[in-house]
């Protein structure tokens, strides 16, 4: 057997209430969008007992962390008040922390209030901030003192307006920078958990996504564990010219490039395939592995 790449001492594992989650082995993450304008339709779920359906079924295929967002960012998606989305997300938080006590549960949100209440009074495991805490400056301090694991994503601008002709010198470079910067600020506070997510289709263009997922491997360079959504975005089916609900495969292709350039979880809408390239990959790096 020969040695393990050692020149990374990557953090292998969060602390979720307790529970340890190791990225030894990829993870993947079900999308449940709890919006009436998600992109995807076959993401969305109109009523607290179809998502808990949905999130069991997610449990049964696989995902060891389901995220739940109940504020759409697809680009130009509608602004919605604070309570609007605390209202969306207490109906169905409150019935999948009753049912399936023991999911370990992401908030997709930027505001720190909704972090602060999923977290005391639902016990919600991680939060995931598309914003990286720039639309509330609280965000960090609110992270702090809850001592949860925190999904810091890369976006240029809002979901209102990132798609605007964005722009870069060097989009691994420019993001690898914003990163260290928001990392440093985390930790001086004492965040212990953070993954990064360096945000495909979040103020980047078509060639821009495609040249971040060409360098991903670059991002091993913070030792953080990271999170890559791909899952049916406009990169495969404008490319494809074909629609979300006929982006599965060209997910599950990108997905296996992911997850051979650094990926350690997985965000999708569809688990069980996302859980097959999980274990296929595995199966291929042990046996790398064994033959060094």
């Amino acid at each position: 057997m020969g040695n393990k790449d050692t020149f990374f001492s990557k953090k292998q594992t969060i602390n979720c209430r307790g529970t340890l989650i190791d990225f030894n082995k990829p993870k993947v993450m079900g999308i449940l969008n709890i919006t009436p304008d998600s992109f995807y339709a076959g993401g969305r779920y109109d009523n607290p007992e179809n998502l808990l359906a949905k999130a069991k079924q997610m449990l049964a295929d696989g995902a060891e962390i389901l995220d739940i967002g109940a504020y759409s960012s697809r680009p130009g998606a509608e602004h919605i008040t604070e309570q609007e989305e605390l209202n969306r997300l207490i109906s169905v938080v409150g019935i999948i922390r009753k049912n399936i006590p023991d999911a370990i549960l992401s908030i997709d949100t930027f505001r720190s209030e909704i972090a602060k209440i999923m977290v005391n009074d639902y016990e919600v495991d991680i939060i995931n901030d598309i914003s990286g805490g720039d639309m509330d400056d609280q965000m960090f301090e609110t992270i702090a003192s809850l001592n949860v694991p925190y999904i810091l994503m890369h976006m240029k601008g809002t979901p209102q307006n990132m798609q605007q002709s964005p722009k870069y010198n060097d989009i691994v470079r420019d993001i690898l920078f914003y990163f260290s910067e928001k990392i440093e600020k985390l930790t001086l506070l004492g965040v212990n958990d953070i993954i990064i997510d360096p945000g495909f289709g979040f103020g980047k263009t078509l060639e821009h996504n495609y040249e971040l997922l060409s360098r991903l491997e670059e991002f091993k360079i913070i030792e953080l564990p990271m999170l890559i959504g791909l899952s049916r975005k406009s990169m495969i089916y404008k490319l494809l010219e074909t629609t979300p609900e006929n982006a599965l495969t060209g997910t599950i292709a990108l997905n296996m490039v992911a997850l051979q350039k650094g990926a350690d979880i997985l965000r999708v809408h569809d688990v069980k395939e996302a859980k097959e390239s999980v274990t296929l990959f595995s199966k291929l790096n042990n046996q790398n592995h064994l033959n060094q």
